[in-house]
């Protein structure tokens, strides 16, 4: 029977592939074209004629010569337009030297800065570095952010064209410490996105929060001392370990309230926690080792109503000096009524309600619906929970919202 190729073997490849070809002939744009079908060559061949010695090597030397066909092809277009054409073609160096000095994992954290330079929107970023350094097929990515392929083919397309025209070179670039939140910014966008999908059928897309934590597991490898770097993967473990018990056996949405604690994942737990611990200490603390340490708190908390609410609030207190997220102060809101009760939750909510970044956010009009609904107003929740419910795109968050507006009809009060 033929050996199947396994997927996490080319995602772990494609970005050593894709760096070692940028850094020798450079043409990242049309490199990430011909790492693609080498990919794909691997896919199809290796089944049958077997697994290469060395896999690396094989994708190398089978993309450097697409990688030449395709340089060709491109000289040969702009002679035909009486453009001058200085390419560089790799015909003589299609298998990497043995002596390649360079590290592996320094090809892959300029790959991951250069998948993330600042002339992209956060959308094209998100999409270069799922194909770029994740490996996933543009298919692949077009099915996880739920739009056709040649929507999302155009978007990898012009974020190449973008990067090629901003001159980007490949090496670590000078503003190294900003654009490094902007690669943070990207893996924790991804990890929300597959963890609390915003559209469609299911309630998260596993695949996409998994590719999240393996980034944030390579980018701690590159960088081990960064606290914040730390803080995200910690951050991202200690959430995704509460995913079994997120939904329920029709996938509908199960509040962490009333999640059974058991099925959360105690490896993933015990990991987050002590990167979290270990990270801490050392500083400068910033915005994802704070999340980080709230969601230990209430990972390693027995039950919804043993959580410790007070330290929960002064964490997010602390969060809210260093970053205007709405979400953040949503967030709080929520931690205070926990410690305070619904009034003064209430209360909060209300000097942050008119935000134009919340006003259209289901989430804002949930929270209220819940505290209504505690405070004894019914009628208030319903009307709260509806208009949740028209705002949300994901549908087993309508089906959750409609059942709690359901739910207040029938409740005494």
């Amino acid at each position: 029977m033929a050996e199947s190729v396994p997927d996490d073997l080319l995602r772990e490849l494609a970005p050593q592939v894709l760096g070692a070809l940028v850094r020798r002939y450079g043409h990242f744009d049309t490199a990430e074209d011909a790492v693609q079908e080498a990919l794909l060559a691997a896919t199809r061949q290796w089944p049958g004629q077997g697994r290469p010695d060395d896999p690396r090597a094989w994708l190398i030397r089978v993309a450097s010569r697409r990688l030449t066909d395709l340089l060709r092809n491109e000289q040969a277009r702009q002679r035909r337009e009486n453009t001058v054409a200085q390419w560089t073609l790799p015909e003589d160096r299609l298998v990497p030297p043995v002596d390649n000095s360079v590290p592996v994992a320094d090809d892959t954290l300029i790959l991951l800065f250069l998948c993330c330079h600042p002339s992209l929107s956060a959308a094209s970023q998100i999409a270069l570095t799922l194909r770029a350094v994740g490996g996933l097929t543009t298919a692949e990515i077009a099915r996880a952010f739920l739009v056709p392929e040649a929507t999302m083919t155009r978007r990898i397309t012009r974020a190449k064209q973008r990067v090629r025209d901003a001159g980007a070179r490949f090496s670590l670039p000078p503003d190294r410490a900003e654009r490094l939140d902007a690669v943070l910014k990207v893996i924790y966008l991804i990890f929300n996105e597959g963890y609390a999908s915003t559209a469609g059928p299911t309630l998260q897309r596993v695949e996409l929060a998994a590719e999240a934590i393996r980034l944030a597991r390579l980018v701690h490898a590159l960088l081990p001392d960064d606290a914040e770097v730390a803080g995200l993967l910690a951050l991202l473990l200690l959430t995704d370990a509460r995913r079994p018990a997120r939904s329920g056996p029709s996938g509908e949405l199960i509040p962490m309230a009333d999640q059974d604690r058991s099925l959360w994942l105690g490896a993933a737990i015990a990991e987050g926690v002590a990167l979290v611990t270990d990270a801490l200490p050392r500083g400068p603390v910033g915005p994802y080792q704070l999340q980080a340490a709230i969601a230990a708190v209430h990972d390693e908390s027995p039950s919804w109503e043993e959580t410790d609410w007070p330290q929960i609030v002064a964490l997010y207190e602390v969060l809210l000096q260093l970053t205007d997220n709405p979400m953040v102060s949503l967030n709080h809101v929520v931690a205070m009524a926990m410690a305070h009760g619904p009034q003064q939750g209430l209360k909060l909510l209300a000097d942050i309600e008119d935000d134009e970044r919340l006003t259209r956010d289901h989430r804002l009009h949930a929270v209220r619906a819940h505290l209504l609904e505690q405070s004894g107003d019914a009628t208030g929740a319903r009307t709260a929970y509806e208009l949740a419910a028209t705002l949300t795109t994901s549908v087993p968050q309508q089906r959750y919202l409609n059942a709690k507006a359901a739910g207040t009809r029938t409740s005494p009060g």
